[in-house]
């Protein structure tokens, strides 16, 4: 009886100590996703690290948290400007000590549907992705461990507010760790969902395409051979340029990697870095065309200032190799020239105005919180 009674109070003692610890640190708020069903439901939160309204919030506050770099300088959002739909307009961004990075920043726009991150995708994972530019010597430039302590010690100097706080309500205790400085991280940056340009309320039957805009989606995602010279005959079929092989479906956007003929020998070897595998030399990540009037200057490398140059590319310049995209090229391997003409690049240029959010650059959820 006594040893029952022992056990009795021990459960209770234990059931009054986890109430009082729930009490203490209520369960995060699982974060409202919302998108449109098109967008499809391949999204990618890992287990350990579900995403919630106090782990988002957080990651905001440390998005545009300059305590985060070697100098107290800058932050992520100096390389990921809103306005910009999360890029920074630079040929290469500029590191806490003045040095350019070797890539151009990249949007993260609709990174919840991307598995692997960075040009080469090298890093699985928005956690993963955080960490390089994080410590990198030449972007932010400072371990996780002193990002931590510059955290705490900012705690006593600040009060109310504290990072304590913010991290106790995003992970039930106020410890402040890297593991959770990129959790929350990856969570913001999962929110970051962009869905609501005229081409998606054309999608939803709310938009009318002007006469141009629907010639360029039809030149965009048209069904007639990619490489059909472009005809004279204004009553014929609008063609297909085969935009669509690599930047598909309603986020213009499909994981792969591809040698877009830049170049016909690379000094930067691309997803062959990560593989180890020849046929990857040269190859890229394909990124969403969401925004991309906004996120100049393109390509890997910045090479491109402006759209109409990247047009140009595709249409007189595209560069011939033995790992060219199997799209870009003839059954000989020759590449294929679009040879596009002036009126299909105004027609494409009108097209991909279409993809420009204005609600997703102005929204207040991802702003800098001490300005919103």
């Amino acid at each position: 009886m006594q040893r029952s009674a022992i056990h009795g109070f021990t459960a209770c003692l234990a059931l009054v100590l986890g109430a009082q610890a729930f009490i203490g640190h209520p369960t995060p708020t699982p974060y409202p996703l919302s998108y449109p069903s098109y967008y499809g439901n391949r999204i990618y939160i890992p287990g350990d690290n579900p995403l919630t309204v106090e782990g988002a919030a957080l990651g905001r506050r440390l998005f545009y948290e300059k305590r985060l770099s070697a100098n107290s300088t800058i932050s992520c959002a100096s390389c990921h400007l809103q306005a910009r739909a999360f890029t920074d307009g630079r040929r290469f961004s500029i590191g806490f000590d003045g040095t350019p990075t070797k890539r151009n920043a990249m949007s993260l726009a609709n990174a919840l549907w991307v598995r692997n991150f960075f040009w080469d995708g090298r890093a699985a994972g928005l956690e993963t992705q955080a960490v390089t530019p994080l410590t990198d010597p030449h972007e932010m430039g400072q371990s996780l461990d002193s990002s931590a302590g510059k955290l705490r010690e900012s705690d006593k100097q600040r009060g109310s507010g504290s990072y304590a706080g913010a991290f106790s309500a995003a992970f039930g205790s106020a410890q402040i760790t890297p593991e959770r400085i990129v959790r929350a991280l990856a969570q913001f940056e999962r929110t970051l969902i962009s869905a609501d340009a005229p081409y998606d309320r054309y999608l939803q039957g709310e938009y009318r395409f002007t006469p141009l805009e629907q010639q360029g989606y039809q030149l965009f995602f048209g069904g007639s051979s990619p490489g059909a010279a472009p005809s004279t005959d204004p009553t014929a079929a609008v063609r297909s340029l085969g935009c669509a092989n690599c930047h598909g479906g309603p986020r213009t956007l499909t994981e792969t990697y591809h040698n877009n003929g830049l170049d016909s020998v690379f000094a930067d070897p691309g997803r062959q870095a990560v593989t180890g595998m020849a046929y990857d030399r040269g190859r890229f990540r394909v990124v969403t065309l969401r925004n991309i009037a906004l996120t100049g200057p393109y390509m890997h490398d910045g090479r491109f200032a402006t759209l109409p140059e990247v047009l140009d590319h595709y249409s007189e310049h595209i560069a011939g190799g033995p790992t060219l995209s199997p799209t870009l090229r003839d059954s000989a391997g020759r590449p294929v020239l679009l040879h596009l003409t002036d009126v299909e690049k105004k027609a494409l240029l009108a097209f991909l105005n279409t993809l420009t959010d204005s609600t997703f650059i102005t929204d207040p959820r991802f702003s800098d919180p001490k300005i919103n």
